[in-house]
């Protein structure tokens, strides 16, 4: 059954990741969020105005370089709810292009669509020695990854994350060749949308049918647990083309920019 594209878009523009001890900037018009364990802490993850998008970009990294003078870059994501003209407003104050999403949506009322999964086993991530995986394929796939806090902090980290799957809220999954981690995802519960996120698979264990046995396993959580839309943004030039051979459907593309704060004005 096709998505209903103007739900996806809601969907997506209302999904804004706020982890434990994140700090916030923000405003009616704007949202900025510090993720300690980036490569560029702070992002840019909302902005809605009806006032010119340069007075209210300027007025914001103000208020940003006022609360934390060390900053020295934001990451700044132009959703499909952003007002016109905040891309042309970034590269004007010195931004750089860094990569483009596309925002998918599927239908999960007529059931799981058949992935062909590999012979990968996906449970929830249950052990601190999961959590030390987990965090371990994050860095391979994505560059950034969760601090490593502890094994006291991992072990709290993975009693709360099962017990949130237990609970039908979702939480992060692990993928295992043999007795081996190689590919890790999450899925959050929001109403009735899954939303799907940071899957990565090791580099040596790609080509296996790895991100597919990840994605089939949130999805049938979603499913269980009374999701009749899946929302994920897969990167267009990895996982966005997977995801639309699996049956996802495509409604608009979200960017971002590095902005380097000493460059902007």
């Amino acid at each position: 059954m096709p998505v209903n594209p103007e739900a996806v878009a809601r969907a997506g523009d209302r999904w804004i990741w706020i982890p434990d001890g994140a700090e916030l900037v923000e405003s009616d018009e704007l949202l900025f969020v510090r993720y300690p364990w980036y490569r560029t802490p702070w992002q840019l993850q909302r902005m809605t105005t009806t006032r010119p998008v340069e007075t209210v970009l300027d007025e914001g990294l103000a208020r940003l370089r006022e609360a934390d003078p060390d900053a020295t870059a934001v990451t700044a994501w132009v959703k499909l709810g952003a007002p016109e003209g905040l891309d042309e407003a970034l590269l004007a104050r010195g931004a750089a292009y860094d990569e483009t999403v596309d925002v998918l949506g599927l239908d999960l009322r007529e059931g799981l669509p058949d992935l062909e999964p590999g012979p990968a086993e996906v449970r929830p991530v249950a052990s601190a020695a999961d959590v030390g995986a987990a965090r371990r394929i994050d860095l391979a796939a994505f560059g950034s990854a969760p601090h490593d806090a502890g094994a006291d902090a991992d072990a709290r980290s993975a009693r709360e994350n099962a017990e949130s799957c237990a609970a039908g809220r979702g939480g992060g999954f692990l993928a295992r060749l043999g007795d081996e981690a190689v590919g890790a995802g999450g899925v959050t519960i929001d109403g009735d949308t899954a939303r799907l996120w940071g899957a990565g698979v090791l580099p040596e264990a790609r080509g296996r049918g790895v991100y597919r046995a990840l994605l089939a396993e949130r999805l049938a959580y979603g499913i269980r647990h009374g999701a009749a839309l899946a929302l994920v943004k897969g990167r267009i030039d990895t996982s966005a083309p997977t995801l639309r051979r699996a049956g996802f459907t495509a409604v608009g593309q979200e960017r971002s920019y590095r902005l380097p704060l000493d460059a902007a004005t």
